[in-house]
């Protein structure tokens, strides 16, 4: 019996794929469980429409998903942080930081496509990676800068009340 599959199913197929499966299997568990439809001529013309409308949504994400990405390339985030007297920055900048300043932006993208290796430590300009859906890039500059010394305040004297 043919039937037209309504959800991935592993070891069998993909979502709206047609096959071929035993009449069991398909009347006893496929279809009762919402997983399949049986491949009948009015099945098959909604299977095109539908294959169509997943084509359509398909094209509208890669737009948005090339201009998210025209947007952020080339895009600087200035991170200002302490330096000790040895030249190491306290802290450090890692992916959780990179991604709320990217949302302050009002970049909408997940953390886990922020592509760095390991926490930047140290004063200087870094290349980091932002993978896209439909394998995508965008490369930004985080550029980490010591904080600039406020002007010291002279501290104020003691005066004794008697």
């Amino acid at each position: 019996m043919k039937v037209i599959l309504l959800k991935k199913i592993e070891n069998l197929g993909e979502k709206y794929e047609i096959k071929k499966v035993k009449a069991g299997y398909a009347k006893n568990f496929l279809i009762p469980k919402g997983l399949a439809k049986v491949a009948t001529r009015k099945n098959l013309e909604w299977l095109k429409a539908q294959k169509e409308i997943q084509k359509e949504e398909a094209e509208k994400e890669l737009k948005e998903v090339q201009s998210l990405a025209s947007k952020l390339d080339g895009q600087e985030i200035t991170f200002p942080v302490k330096v000790g007297q040895d030249g190491h920055i306290f802290g450090s900048i890692n992916t959780l930081k990179i991604y709320k300043e990217l949302k302050d932006l009002g970049f909408e993208i997940k953390k886990s496509q922020i592509a760095l290796a390991e926490p930047l430590k140290e004063l200087g300009e870094f290349p980091v990676k932002i993978n896209l859906p439909h394998k995508l890039e965008a490369e930004i500059k985080v550029i980490i800068e010591e904080i600039a010394e406020e002007a010291e305040v002279p501290e104020a004297t003691e005066t004794k009340e008697e």
